[in-house]
């Protein structure tokens, strides 16, 4: 028995001893294979490095040769395909004030009316109006510069309403822009008509601006500061042709309405005219955005209006102080609620000529304090839908003269109510309702107006992104 068991041990001692050694053997093997795999992986790594950069060199030579072949030919197709849309807008109108009234009104103090000096306002007419075509183009014209230009097209007319460049890549955060442009004043002022938030302006803009806002030939230079939030400060220097308020261009008066007595000549204001500052700070509160903002122009006065039924001019100076504050609180990817206002004051100081019953000249010295805001609230309740309300007030307008105050209407408030629907970005259809007692005739009698407007603002091609 025991020699049974000893040899049975030994018999499996001599098949383990084998058995290892074949694992043995196999195990070196597998260990030379993943050997020279890893080697294979390192060239195919060292490869692949090389084929990247390459691809690399071979794309900065071909984007190289791109731009050598565009700034070496001024005449390549590519730098003749810039961005092109063109904005329609058209309207119905019903007002409760006959055409012949609603060109005969103003806003006393302010302004002659809005169609003075030939001037024809948006949705001037009770029935249909073709407000415009705006023809919007822009493109880069070098790594330097980017170049806009914005045309009015009217029924009778063409105008420039912008034309402008503006740099790049300036250090330290600036940026440059000249030409003629609207001015950074306020919040609505350098917005184009298409992207209000109503079909008019706001009461204050148009008794204070006009019917084209703060639009000059200049420059400006502005600086985004490297703050944790959004801050943009500049300041601007214009020409200074902005009819209600500045107006470059001199005068000559005679002492007698009849031209029979002496002339006297007022000058031309020192050219540049106008000069504005803004600084413009915005933050965000969770999913509130709040844009805020103080606005400052300041430039010599010259209105000449001696070819008018009551001859009279203007000569002084005047200062226009601005506040904004705009907030957008997000609901969600459609919803939102936005609420906007600004508050402007003019003051004038200066001398008014005129004449008195008897056409003698005369030359009181007259000074304007005049002020009003709107606020607008906006409910964007659906991905096509919007509702808004206005509430626009004049609530300051003290003209003194020779330190007598005039005692003008200053009471002066209007009422708006709009519904918009988006079939798209590129097409808007509104319909607004307003209640106006801004409106006096020249004797001072108020002419209450019930409008209804219904736009449709439409456009085509590209066109470059609204800022918030």
């Amino acid at each position: 028995m025991k020699k049974y068991l000893l040899a049975t041990m030994a018999l499996f001692t001599f098949s383990y001893a084998e058995n290892a050694e074949d694992l043995k053997k196999e195990l070196e093997k597998q260990r030379e294979i993943i050997i020279k795999l890893q080697e294979r992986l390192n060239q195919l790594e060292q490869q692949q490095e090389v084929l990247n950069q390459t691809k690399e060199k071979l794309q900065n030579l071909q984007t190289e040769s791109s731009i050598d072949k565009i700034l070496s030919n001024p005449f390549s197709q590519a730098k003749f395909a810039p961005d092109i849309s063109l904005i329609t807008d058209f309207s119905y109108v019903n007002r409760s004030l006959t055409d012949d009234t609603y060109k005969s009104v103003q806003i006393p103090g302010f302004n002659h009316g809005f169609f003075h000096d030939g001037e024809s306002p948006l949705n001037a007419e009770r029935g249909f109006n073709f407000n415009y075509s705006e023809m919007y183009i822009s493109s880069s014209v070098d790594p330097y510069f980017d170049l806009v230009g914005v045309f009015h097209l009217g029924k009778d007319s063409f105008e420039i309403e912008e034309g402008y460049f503006q740099t790049r890549d300036l250090p330290y955060n600036l940026k440059l822009k000249g030409g003629k442009f609207y001015s950074e004043f306020g919040r609505l002022n350098k917005q184009h008509h298409h992207v209000w938030n109503f079909a008019d302006a706001p009461l204050i803009y148009r008794a204070i601006f006009g019917e084209h806002n703060l639009n000059e030939t200049g420059i400006q230079l502005s600086w985004l500061a490297p703050t944790p939030f959004y801050l943009l400060t500049g300041f601007e220097v214009f020409q200074g042709d902005n009819e209600n308020n500045f107006n470059r261009n001199g005068f000559i008066v005679n002492t007698k309405k009849d031209g029979s007595g002496d002339n006297i000549k007022i000058s031309d204001t020192k050219k540049p005219n106008l000069f504005t500052f803004f600084i413009k700070p915005s933050f965000d509160i969770g999913n509130t955005s709040i844009l805020t903002g103080v606005s400052y122009a300041r430039g010599k006065t010259r209105i000449n209006h001696l070819e008018d039924d009551n001859p009279h001019a203007l000569s002084g100076d005047t200062k226009i102080y601005g506040f904004e504050l705009t907030a957008r609180h997000t609901l969600d990817s459609y919803r939102y609620l936005l609420l906007q206002s600004e508050y402007i004051y003019r003051k004038f100081d200066g001398t008014r000529f005129g004449y008195n019953n008897s056409g003698n000249l005369q030359t009181p010295r007259l000074e304007k304090k005049q002020a009003g805001f709107y606020v607008e609230g906006i409910y964007k309740f659906a991905q096509r839908w919007r509702a808004g309300l206005r509430y626009d007030l004049i609530n300051k307008n003290d003209l003194f003269v020779n330190g007598r105050n005039r005692n003008l209407p200053d009471n002066m408030y209007k009422y708006s109510a709009m519904i918009d629907f988006l079939p798209s970005e590129f097409s808007r259809i509104r319909l607004q309702y307003n209640y106006d007692k801004s409106l006096f005739t020249g004797n001072l009698e108020r002419k209450p107006n019930h409008e209804i407007i219904l736009q449709f603002n439409l456009a085509i091609g590209a066109h470059g992104a609204h800022g918030f």
